[in-house]
This record gives C-alpha cells, sequence and structure tokens, in this order.
C-alpha cells in the first residue's frame, strides 16, 4: 500500500471516511424484495401520477413536504431517493434537487428574500451568482453588496445594513480560493437575525456546513456528484422544517424539479465519489506542489497550501480538499503566452466546468469580475481541475507546454 504523506493525507481523509456513506445510503438490505432486484433502483420518468379513488388521492393532501410522488413537476422516486442522499452528505434535514447548480444558487434568494430586503454577499460568490443578484434580485426591490474575501468577520459586521436578511458566502470563493471562517460568520449572522447561505459545491462531502452553523447549503450536483461531465443539476439543502417548508413551496411553485434521467445519473455517480476525490485531490495537491515551485509561477491558490488565504481555517475545518486550484502567472508573462501554452497542453481540454472524471483548463484573464482590489491576482491566471488522469503525466503536459512557450 502506498504511503501518503502529510499533506496528502489530510486532503484524502475525508473522501475515505464518506465512501462508506455513499454507497449504502439509500440501499436497505431488509427492503429488498424476496425474489430479489436489481443493485441501483430503476429509473421512474412520468409527468402523471394517479390514483385508484378521490379518497386516495385526497389523502395526499400535506404530503408534498415528504418524499412522495405526486406530479412529475414536484419530483420523482428518483429524485426524492437522490434527496436523502445529498441531505445525508450534508449533514442537513432537507434537500431540494433543482435543474441546475444555478438554479440552486437563486432559488433560495428567491425564497428568503423579501423586497426592501438587503443580502451581502462574498465578492468572489460564484460569478453567475452575482449575475442573477445584479439583473434580477435588484428588479424585486431586493438591495445588493458585496464584501471583500479577505476580510475579517468582524470587519464583515460594518457591510451589514438594518434590513440585511441574507449573507452569501462561498468558502473557497471562485476562482481566488479564500477560506472564510463559516462558524464565526454564522455566530454574527445570527446575531442580527440574518440567515447564512454557503455554496459549497468545492466541500461537498469534507466540509459540513450545519455543524458551522449554516441555514442554507448549496451544491452544484453537475460537478463531483455526478462526476462524469453529462449533466446539469443542484441541490439546496437546509436543516429544519420551517425552512424546508418555504423552499418546497417556492421550488414548487415556479414548477422547479430535477429531470428523472440526470437524478437516476447523479445518485450512481455519488457512490464512486470518496474514490474519484480521494485520487483527484492527492493528484491535485501532487500537481499544485509542482506548480509552486516553477519559475513562472507567481503563487498557486490551493487551500492545503500554507500561502492560501485561510488556509489554518481549512485546516481546522474542512477534513479534506477538492481537486480545483487556481495558477497566477508572473506579471512578466502576457495573457497571450498563457493561451498559446493552454493551446499547447495535450491532457487539459480547455472548459469552463469541473468536477469530471477529465482534467481541464480555464483561462480566466478578463472573466474574473470584482468589486474590491483582488491582491491575489497580479498576473494572467487560469483554473485548473485535475482530473482521474496519472499525475505523473500531467505534470509533464504542462512542463512541456511551458517549454514550449517561454523556456524555448
Amino acid at each position: 500500500m502506498t504511503t501518503l504523506s502529510p499533506e496528502e493525507d489530510a486532503v484524502s481523509r475525508g473522501w475515505k471516511a464518506l465512501s462508506t456513506l455513499l454507497v449504502t445510503a439509500g440501499r436497505h438490505k431488509d427492503s429488498v424484495p424476496k425474489e430479489g432486484s436489481f443493485v441501483n433502483p430503476p429509473l421512474h420518468r412520468g409527468s402523471t401520477v394517479i390514483y385508484p379513488s378521490v379518497a386516495a388521492m385526497r389523502d395526499t393532501e400535506g404530503l408534498q413536504y415528504e418524499h412522495h410522488t405526486l406530479y412529475g413537476a414536484m419530483g420523482s422516486p428518483n429524485q426524492h431517493e437522490l434527496e436523502k442522499v445529498v441531505a445525508l452528505i450534508e449533514g442537513g434535514s432537507h434537500s431540494q434537487v433543482v435543474s441546475s447548480g444555478l438554479t440552486a444558487c437563486t432559488l433560495p434568494l428567491l425564497t428568503f428574500l423579501s423586497a426592501g430586503d438587503h443580502c451581502l454577499l462574498i465578492d468572489s460568490i460564484y460569478g453567475p451568482t452575482k449575475r442573477f443578484s445584479e439583473k434580477v434580485m435588484k428588479k424585486f426591490d431586493v438591495e445588493v453588496s458585496y464584501y471583500p474575501a479577505d476580510i475579517s468577520v468582524a470587519e464583515i459586521e460594518k457591510y451589514l445594513q438594518p434590513n440585511t436578511k441574507v449573507i452569501f458566502t462561498e468558502s473557497p470563493g471562485s476562482h481566488t480560493f479564500e477560506i472564510q471562517d463559516i462558524s464565526a460568520l454564522s455566530k454574527l449572522a445570527h446575531q442580527h437575525h440574518i440567515k447564512l447561505f454557503l455554496d459549497n459545491t468545492w466541500g461537498i462531502g469534507v466540509f459540513k456546513p450545519f455543524e458551522h452553523g449554516v441555514d442554507v447549503s448549496v451544491q452544484a450536483l453537475t460537478k463531483y456528484a455526478n462526476g462524469h461531465s453529462d449533466l446539469v443539476l443542484g441541490a439546496i439543502t437546509v436543516n429544519n422544517d420551517a425552512d424546508w417548508h418555504l423552499l418546497r413551496d417556492t421550488a414548487i411553485a415556479l414548477g422547479e424539479v430535477g429531470g428523472s434521467d440526470a437524478c437516476w445519473l447523479t445518485l450512481r455517480g455519488l457512490r464512486t465519489l470518496g474514490a474519484r476525490l480521494e485520487k483527484q485531490s492527492i493528484s491535485a495537491l501532487t500537481i499544485a506542489q509542482w506548480l509552486q515551485e516553477q519559475p513562472e509561477i507567481e503563487r498557486v491558490l490551493h487551500p492545503a497550501l500554507p500561502s492560501c488565504y485561510g488556509h489554518e481555517i481549512w485546516k481546522r475545518d474542512f477534513s479534506g480538499a477538492s481537486s480545483v486550484f487556481t495558477i497566477v502567472f508572473k506579471p512578466s508573462i502576457t495573457s497571450q503566452q498563457v493561451i498559446d501554452m493552454i493551446e499547447t497542453l495535450e491532457f487539459f481540454a480547455i472548459g469552463a466546468s469541473w468536477g469530471g472524471y477529465e482534467s481541464l483548463v480555464l483561462l480566466t484573464d478578463g472573466e474574473i469580475y470584482r468589486n474590491f482590489p483582488n491582491k491575489l491576482l497580479t498576473g494572467s491566471a487560469c483554473r485548473l481541475q485535475i482530473g482521474l488522469e496519472d499525475p505523473q503525466d500531467i505534470i509533464n503536459d504542462l512542463h512541456n507546454a511551458f517549454t514550449a512557450i517561454w523556456r524555448s
């Protein structure tokens, strides 16, 4: 058996702990019929649910808050099974599966904010969440503002307003990977009767949001949960009945649902999440450490590296790491040189998402919009998603690309 370094063990231990839950959740031996059944649940496609009598149909009143199939637009058995598993992974009481990760970000804003309210977002929030807040929530007379990703929780307090109802954070931050002190932030929020939202996509399985006081946790199931880059899906998890009823009512009112095929594929993908992410997270750390030593690189933004903002909080609060991080090049290297380097790579596809089995690279020059100056982005940058390829092949690929462009 390969012995992991302390750093590698730190980024992989959470996936080991999660693996048994992922394999067994929703699969109960005592529910297997005597004639036997397949390992995976059947795929249920449908819209109309029929009943044997009017009384039987009336008996379903109030069951919209349960995992009960009432109508196709309210969810299928595949969606309901996936919701149970996601709630277990996140550590909450209820999950609502929706049609995309972006919908998972936006539906809670529509649920918990009203005209005249204020929403405070971290400046490094997922870009489309910021876009929705600016273009849609403001139309409903919801005030939107931001706080810098690299300030203390005590400093965040000055960005609150008397009408602040939601703080929406992301940890680590999108593209720049700053880690937030979620426990302290939740205490601040609750002192002011504010709900704390967290986009926890990077931290799936290795950060337990509700243990740190989060009220609403968001997952883009498109990414690691599915793991195969062939669908879009999202989930919102809460931890009490009152929030669940509000969230579920909004989802039903908007006709938000996860397609049966996408839910079935995601549930299947989740079974191997632990094995995939353990390998991918170790590979990512190995590659990030190698990149730190390269003369073209100004800094590597990976929370498991001591140089990353919030590293000590990551060590305290996370049980592992993800396989996505950013590299920032020296200021002397031009954006065109980085583009040439990217297009020389053999094992990286150019793509905007992440979380699949394949390695991806995304040039972020001109794509990162901040309301506050960001001290981390001092040169051209690109985000790397490390897949299941051999890490030495990836290192060799990067080395060859560097050599072809500026070491020749």
